[in-house]
């Protein structure tokens, strides 16, 4: 399964969020970072229903229109 991670620098930590599935991690290098969030990763599937099941659930990815025109700010 291949997954999309996004790696911010929020203070000292380097935090990497998984873009499909709601799981992030941090360390404090970027490599750590998404070395944390792969075994964090591992570890919400594995903790599934479906991978229970022995199934492995996909995340669908779908694109999300926003209208930021009429926003008040």
């Amino acid at each position: 399964m291949r997954l999309t991670a996004a790696v911010t620098k929020e203070g000292v930590w380097c935090v990497a969020q998984c873009l499909e599935v709601d799981v992030a991690s941090q360390g404090e290098t970027m490599e750590e970072a998404i070395a944390n969030l792969h075994e964090a990763l591992a570890l919400h599937f594995d903790d599934s229903p479906d991978a229970v099941a022995g199934l492995r659930a996909t995340p669908i990815i779908v694109p999300v229109d926003l209208d930021l025109a009429g926003a008040v700010g």
